[in-house]
């Protein structure tokens, strides 16, 4: 039997899928344990960010407060994990990218 480009291809990506499915359903079960572990990272990565200098200007204090709160609606609301992932994801990366700016810029 030999293997071509394209069915290699194929093959690696129907395990992607079928880890990304795994890993949402384990998510799923481990809700609780997951819900404590982003409350703490998204709750500490957006002060970080206000203490930094988000605070100092409007825009960037509601580019951290909206998706963080939104984050924390979302666990508190017993949302499915997907949309809190998703949710946590945006709110980590722009507060890391403002934490970021903040560092170099100085202020």
């Amino acid at each position: 039997m030999t293997l071509d480009i394209c069915s290699v291809i194929k093959l690696n990506s129907m395990e992607t899928s079928i880890s990304e499915q795994n890993v949402l359903r384990e998510s799923e079960f481990n809700r609780f344990g997951l819900i404590s572990m982003i409350l703490l990272v998204v709750g500490c990565v957006g002060g970080v960010a206000v203490g930094l200098g988000a605070i100092k200007y409007v825009f960037t204090l509601v580019l951290v407060v909206v998706p963080t709160m939104v984050t924390l609606s979302l666990l508190l609301a017993v949302a499915p994990m997907k949309w809190i992932w998703k949710g946590a994801i945006v709110s980590i990366s722009i507060d890391v990218l403002l934490i970021l700016y903040f560092l170099i810029s100085g202020n």
